[in-house]
């Protein structure tokens, strides 16, 4: 394949490639270091976008792909197609089945991707890393002679990490990959060329082992932690005497549906001044006890919760006690469906709002201003939220529950679709506020390296006998 003079651009980003030739067989890695070029790069060579210049030759005609995008499309798919919030979706096996697969391999499919469990599960009951899996399968099922993987380990754990390495290694074999990511370790053995994007353009490309070597990783480094001490001079010091202790008490909770127990006997105390790490593999229940938490799950109500010094079911206000929680995850990403400007997302925080429908003050405006300043996102203060990249738009609601301060900030695998410099940004600034205790962290990760050193509680769930899971606590 061969891509010369290539230009593509949106109103809020764009691309620009010279010249970049892909020899048949080649598999090659795709390193952004900062910008959003790789979601255009997927979108140019899937075949959804067109270039605006250039030309792109010897494009195979079977291409796939698997991305935050795409995995986002779906799920708004099933959401369209049903609005209940009764409803679970298609059921994996159907999504395969209607995606090019056939009763004769859907078995073999279910069991590489490790979906056989889940075959007539609902799509929208599905937790973030399964649904990883579902889009790796897809995928896979229509036979590509060319597979995009963008950000393809994002939200799996560490035993589906190693097995979709093993798997792409088997997949290398037959199919030509293209591997796009913004994580330096996440380059399985057999790519062996790599493509270096920055500033919107692909500045350079070469072998993988000049590239483990290549100086950028270091300046990107010191950029981040630069950028992230100016963005904790935006945050004022919070007085954890005005908050209750301790911030949050579990007592005897469990969730279970109809044939499914999810987890039991979940006792967990965060006090006041603590930051804790929630751990577990995908479906433990990770994102199931944080909708609890939130007051967002139907179950809140029946199991013992108290959460800033107020009982679940006692007559409170969901809003009063979510205007001093913030938020970060997929699921709200989800949600933020609203087409406001990105200065109106970065307000919305004041209100927790999806969208925003109060008239913020003359200083929420000035510091929602401010904050993009440093996100060196002003330009885009008119651009609306769904116009713009996906990594944009996280780094926004990120933003968005940093500014007015919370007590509590819950942060649900905060960096998926972030480039490389905006993930050691946003790394070193959630370090540094946990270690001022401007907020307290409860923080979901599968990467260990992710842990942040100012985070010495845990909670791991671990498996069970019946396929449910036990919350284990742990100190460091």
């Amino acid at each position: 394949m061969l891509i010369q003079d290539l230009k593509y651009q949106t109103a809020s980003s764009k691309l620009f490639i010279e010249k970049w030739h892909i020899a048949p067989g080649e598999h090659w890695g795709v390193f952004a270091g900062q910008g959003q070029a790789a979601e255009l790069l997927v979108g140019l060579l899937s075949g959804e976008l067109t270039p605006h210049k250039g030309t792109i030759e010897g494009l195979p005609a079977k291409v796939a792909c698997v991305s935050l995008q795409q995995q986002q499309k779906l799920l708004e798919q099933q959401i369209a197609d049903d609005e209940s919030e009764m409803q679970s979706g298609d059921t994996v096996s159907q999504i395969l089945l209607d995606n090019g697969c056939d009763l004769q391999t859907l078995p073999e499919l279910l069991a590489i991707t490790d979906l056989t469990h889940l075959q007539d599960r609902g799509f929208r009951l599905l937790s973030t890393g399964e649904t990883r899996r579902l889009m790796l399968a897809k995928a896979i099922a229509g036979q590509p002679q060319w597979l995009i993987l963008d950000e393809p380990y994002a939200g799996l754990d560490v035993v589906h990490r190693a097995a979709l390495s093993k798997l792409l290694q088997t997949l290398a074999k037959h199919t030509q990959l293209l591997l796009l990511t913004s994580r330096e370790d996440e380059l399985p053995a057999f790519i062996s060329h790599i493509a270096l994007f920055d500033d919107h353009q692909l500045t350079q490309t070469l072998s993988r082992e000049a590239w483990q070597q290549h100086p950028l990783l270091a300046q990107m480094q010191a950029l981040s932690e630069a950028k992230s001490a100016r963005m904790l001079a935006l945050l004022k010091q919070q007085h954890a005497d005005n908050y209750p202790n301790p911030l949050l008490q579990l007592t005897d909770v469990k969730v279970a549906y109809t044939d499914t127990l999810i987890f039991e006997h979940v006792n967990w105390t965060i006090n006041r001044g603590e930051h804790w790490q929630l751990r577990g593999p995908n479906g433990a229940g990770k994102s199931t006890l944080l909708g609890l938490i939130l007051g967002d799950h139907p179950q809140c109500y029946s199991n013992d919760i108290s959460i800033l010094g107020v009982k679940r079911g006692s007559g409170e206000s969901i809003w009063d006690i979510k205007k001093h929680i913030g938020v970060v995850s997929s699921s709200l990403h989800l949600q933020y469906r609203v087409n406001c400007s990105a200065l109106e997302v970065l307000l919305s925080g004041y209100f927790d709002s999806i969208g925003l429908y109060q008239k913020p003050s003359a200083l929420q405006i000035s510091n929602a201003q401010t904050w993009l300043e440093v996100l060196e996102m002003s330009e885009f203060a008119k651009t609306g939220f769904r116009s713009l990249d996906y990594g944009q738009q996280r780094l926004l609601l990120i933003a968005r529950a940093l500014i007015k301060q919370p007590a509590l900030l819950i942060l649900d695998e905060p960096y998926q679709g972030l480039d490389y410099l905006n993930r050691k940004l946003v790394f070193h600034a959630l370090n540094r506020i946990a270690a001022s205790n401007i907020s307290q962290l409860l923080y979901v990760t599968h990467h260990h390296e992710d842990t942040l050193d100012a985070i010495h509680h845990f909670a791991d769930f671990v498996p069970v006998g019946d396929g449910s899971h036990r919350l284990v606590i742990s100190h460091n």
